[in-house]
């Protein structure tokens, strides 16, 4: 009985996973400074920009989001590398058509450059 309930626990706990994620359109970008939220001060790497949809008058500013490839959004096929990236919301890009825009370093993680624009989900 013990490992039944132990299977349980875990099924719900990753269906409270995927239900908790973001379907969205992701590109990428490489000028990092200055930025909506934090102006001159670099952030590192592992940070991106969201579009018009999450701004929300910079509430999103320095939110952790986890971001993961899930396909392709364009002919270039399997461009996903299979891992999640981590990054840190640093800016805005007004008008931008994705959601999520990453570093150039993020994007890498997750996908081919060649690419330029995947499907994601994110949380």
């Amino acid at each position: 009985m013990e490992n039944y309930s132990l299977f349980f626990v875990g099924m719900v706990a990753c269906l409270i996973s995927f239900a908790l994620a973001t379907l969205g359109i992701a590109t990428f970008y490489t000028k990092y400074v200055p930025s909506a939220c934090f102006g001159n001060q670099d952030q590192g790497k592992m940070i991106a920009s969201v579009g018009d949809a999450l701004w929300g008058n910079r509430i999103v500013c320095g939110k952790i989001f986890t971001v993961t490839c899930m396909g392709p959004q364009n002919p270039v096929p399997h461009p996903c590398i299979g891992k999640s990236v981590t990054v840190n919301i640093i800016d805005h890009y007004p008008g931008c058509p994705s959601t999520i825009d990453l570093s150039q370093e993020a994007f890498t993680i997750i996908a081919s450059l060649v690419a330029g624009v995947i499907n994601v989900d994110y949380k």
